[in-house]
């Protein structure tokens, strides 16, 4: 466990931009900000675009505050750091990427990771998986889905997969133990999901569907079903209601009701500034549009960005016979909460996520859906037959190669070459053409720069230039050649710790294997 929460911390680090990658994460931290300091949540600059104006004419940010609460302690550490005399010239200079930012996204980032992982592990030993089948499961999670970009571009995607599954391993703990201490994480985990998007109230049912069907495939039926579900209702509930008061006090005390939601508020906002929006905005796109378009569009399509969701699918129907009660009820409600999500967003005016790597809104989903077909086909290899085994070798390298692509540049970049090139765009294609232009230094040449890039002189910094910090460092310029210099050399530690790290874990788990060979020999 400890080598594995290493090689998820190294993981992170390596990928780290020093920058947290998205605006809408940027906002997030600009609230955390104004939680301690002076600073107003939102930045005069932002508004109109972004912001809601709410009580005293004040503005405030629309989200939740679960990220915002994440990144606290990180914000205080680096703003301390930030203002220590050595790095009085580089903030002087412009700052970018920012110190604060720089601790923020590294160690927010390095401890969901590490959390992720060992909750993960925690949860496939639950469900029946051997030790190294497990470890594959949580590896797969980490590089083979989207969860390595969400690692470097710090969206909520990552905390929701982290309480996610918290929610889920804790309360099946306590169905299987009966520790009550379990279920009150598992429920808190779950509830704190609440104060981080409104909508991962899909989350908490998915997680109360499935220790229903895990109590119904075991044949659980009649009073002991009911004192099972009344001994369960008793925590969450309270648990529950706890944490939707803490985000009702919060969305009056920006914005005076207790009743409403910011997507109404946000409604109202828009259509005032835009008065030839449609009535039913944001919720104006055509369901059809929405739902296909997550499954089937080449710039978004779950398949593409999580193919270890087709591999799923393939080891599901090949293996069902064979499956746990529990993993079956896992895979009916994980695959029924991805529905859900897909369903919730068809309609609204962003369904696709809009500036991300993929289908942000059901990404977390998708993901939850799709990790556990590495064990799986690891453990069902002998009865589901050698060319499924060699297809799922296959599906799992393209899904580890479209992750690594993920993390080269900064996802604004097929954004801002789709304004030339047009829509549809396969964007993962896309993403391998530049690697190998960059690489080659041909994206000139290739057709791939446009005036547009130009437009903003941080953006186009920060576009052309591999998305890891020593990269970004040495391409901005305002860093000293030697803090260059050594944030290479980390870097480059960084790698080969990880290396050397999943070979040891390697070799453990193969000695591991031989020492039960010798042990049921001697049997």
């Amino acid at each position: 466990m400890v080598l594995l929460a290493l090689v998820a911390g190294l993981i992170a680090f390596v990928v780290q931009s020093g920058d947290v990658d998205s605006v809408d994460t940027a906002r997030r931290l600009q609230t955390t900000h104004s939680f301690w300091t002076s600073a107003p949540p939102v930045l005069l600059n932002d508004y109109p675009e972004f912001g809601i104006r709410g009580r005293g004419g004040r503005i405030y940010a629309w989200y939740g505050m679960g990220q915002s609460l994440l990144m606290l302690p990180a914000d205080i550490v680096g703003t301390g750091l930030e203002q220590l005399p050595v790095f009085a010239r580089y903030m002087g200079d412009g700052n970018d990427p920012s110190v604060r930012n720089i601790v923020v996204s590294y160690s927010t980032n390095i401890l969901v990771n590490v959390l992720t992982s060992l909750v993960c592990l925690r949860f496939l030993l639950l469900l029946g998986f051997e030790r190294k089948h497990a470890f594959a499961g949580v590896l797969a999670l980490l590089v083979c889905t989207t969860h390595l970009h969400y690692t470097q571009n710090m969206m909520e995607n990552n905390f929701i997969m982290l309480l996610t599954l918290t929610g889920f391993a804790y309360q099946y703990e306590w169905l299987v133990t009966g520790n009550r201490r379990s279920l009150w994480i598992g429920s808190a985990a779950f509830g704190f999901n609440l104060l981080t998007r409104l909508t991962a109230g899909l989350d908490l049912l998915a997680g109360a569907f499935f220790l229903l069907v895990v109590l119904w495939f075991t044949n659980v039926r009649g009073r002991a079903l009911w004192e099972r579900c009344v001994a369960y209702a008793r925590v969450i509930f309270p648990v529950y209601a706890v944490f939707l008061l803490i985000d009702r006090l919060y969305q009056f005390y920006r914005f005076g009701s207790i009743f409403n939601t910011y997507v109404a508020l946000f409604a109202v906002e828009q259509r005032r500034l835009r008065p030839d929006l449609p009535a039913s905005y944001p919720f104006e796109t055509p369901f059809h549009v929405g739902f296909f378009g997550a499954l089937f569009t080449p710039e978004k399509s779950i398949f593409l960005f999580d193919p270890l969701l087709l591999l799923m699918i393939l080891v599901a129907i090949l293996a069902w016979r064979r499956l746990r009660p529990e993993v079956r009820a896992y895979l009916i409600s994980a695959w029924l909460l991805l529905l859900a999500y897909v369903c919730f967003y068809a309609r609204y005016t962003v369904w696709s996520g809009d500036s991300a790597w993929g289908d942000r809104y059901v990404s977390t989903a998708a993901e939850m859906a799709a990790f556990l077909s590495v064990p799986l086909l690891l453990k069902y290899r002998a009865s589901i037959g050698k060319v499924t085994w060699v297809i799922g070798v296959a599906v799992i390298a393209a899904a580890t190669a479209v992750q690594v692509a993920s993390v080269a540049f900064w996802l604004e970049l097929e954004l801002v070459q789709m304004l030339t090139l047009g829509h549809p765009a396969f964007v993962i294609g896309l993403r391998f053409k530049n690697i190998v232009a960059f690489a080659l230094g041909k994206a000139q040449q290739w057709h791939l720069m446009n005036p547009d890039m130009t437009d903003d002189a941080w953006d186009y910094v920060h576009i052309s230039t591999w998305n890891f910090l020593p990269f970004v460092l040495r391409r901005v310029g305002e860093a000293p050649a030697w803090v260059v210099r050594t944030a290479f050399a980390i870097w480059t530690v960084g790698i080969l710790s990880l290396g050397t790290t999943l070979l040891r874990v390697t070799a453990l788990l193969r000695g591991e294997d031989r020492y039960r060979v010798q042990e049921v020999s001697r049997t």
